[in-house]
């Protein structure tokens, strides 16, 4: 009895070795953005595009170097702020992840990256716009979008060349994306023949804007320039509007949100505000992205806010990179993913030699009846 017992037992082993050489590969992806605080509407937009470009890579079956592989998202939320962004990174890192998606704003990417670079782990982020990101020289460090000065410098010409502005305010949250995209609209104003009236400055979690509100209406603005995000540009614009101030208002990509009508609450006339996602498709291309916005509110039953669809096309572009390397391992797929070419659903994605987008678009906007409408496309 005991020799078929150990037979027994012996067989059991052998099926369960055999098991486990027949599973998947597991390749982790992180994902890092704030899904709490102030702007965890843009955050989970953001983690939301992330989950479902890996539910379908799982679905559609992908094989790295002959293995099948199983993708896991490995999600961490940075509430926007550079000290947990680090520990989160370092928390990817630990976890030996294959790659990392994110962070979300540039606060948080940019110290976030050394972590990244020091453990050798491939990043795309698929929003953060400070140039410093791209410029520390890690080889680890891409992102799918233009950059501030792209982004900044075309706003300010536009405000001078499109808007006729002649008296123009701007404010800053002193973030890194903040103030960054707000010296780059400043020197494009200047590079247009414009002038500024004022530059004040606030933080990305105040409410109250009077003080700095009173002492720009004294100069007259035709044109109100906020660097920073949607939570705080909605209050603001409702203040402007209680001191009697008739300016236009325009913001980067941070301000270029879905949610922005419901945080201005009533403040926001048709027309009154111009914004750029830094980012933007045309002709053939806009289907891709219409079809996507179309599959998203299906799936989550909620509007896009702004990155969602860069998320997912840094995701597959990701994979993609592995897929050609046959290999997931970061050390061996990185130099892949520097000269990948990958057309996503956002358009042709490949890397420059800093990492940054080739060729990156900027798509203007203006808010029509609480809906975001698109100006112009523009690279």
């Amino acid at each position: 009895m005991q020799v078929k017992f150990n037979a027994i037992i012996g067989a059991a082993v052998v099926l369960m070795a055999g098991s486990a050489y027949a599973q998947d590969m597991v390749v982790k992806i992180g994902h890092v953005g704030p899904t709490s605080g102030q702007i965890a509407h843009l955050g989970k937009d953001n983690e939301n595009g992330a989950r479902m470009a890996i539910e379908e890579l799982n679905a559609k079956g992908v094989s790295i170097g002959g293995k099948k592989v199983k993708f896991e998202l490995l999600a961490e939320d940075d509430a926007g702020d550079p000290k947990q962004g680090t520990a989160a990174a370092q928390k990817l890192a630990d976890a030996k992840v294959n790659g990392v998606i994110g962070h979300l704003n540039s606060g948080t990417t940019i110290p976030a990256s050394k972590i990244y670079s020091d453990a050798g782990i491939p990043q795309i982020s698929p929003s953060a716009t400070n140039p410093k990101y791209t410029r520390n020289g890690y080889k680890t460090a891409f992102r799918v979008v233009a950059d501030d000065v792209h982004l900044g410098g075309t706003l300010g010409k536009y405000a001078v060349k499109e808007l006729k502005g002649k008296s123009i305010a701007v404010i800053d949250d002193r973030t890194a994306y903040g103030q960054g995209v707000a010296d780059e609209f400043e020197k494009g104003v200047k590079s247009a023949g414009g002038k500024t009236v004022g530059r004040e400055f606030t933080n990305d979690k105040a409410t109250d804007f009077t003080a700095i509100l009173t002492s720009l209406k004294a100069k007259k603005p035709d044109i109100v320039f906020f660097g920073g995000m949607d939570a705080v540009a909605g209050p603001m614009m409702r203040q402007m509007k209680q001191l009697g101030i008739e300016a236009k208002f325009m913001g980067g990509d941070g301000i270029c949100s879905g949610e922005l009508p419901k945080l201005a609450a009533g403040a926001m006339s048709d027309g009154m505000v111009v914004c750029a996602e830094a980012g933007g498709v045309e002709g053939a291309a806009k289907k891709s992205m219409e079809d996507f916005y179309a599959r998203y509110k299906a799936k989550y039953n909620a509007d896009v806010q702004v990155y969602a669809p860069y998320v997912y096309d840094a995701v597959n572009t990701m994979v993609a990179a592995m897929v050609k390397a046959n290999s997931a391992e970061p050390a061996k797929y990185l130099p892949v993913l520097a000269k990948i070419e990958h057309t996503g659903v956002t358009g042709k994605i490949a890397f420059d030699n800093k990492g940054d987008i080739k060729n990156g678009a900027l798509t203007l906007y203006t808010y029509k009846g609480g809906k975001r409408e698109q100006i112009a496309v523009v690279r």
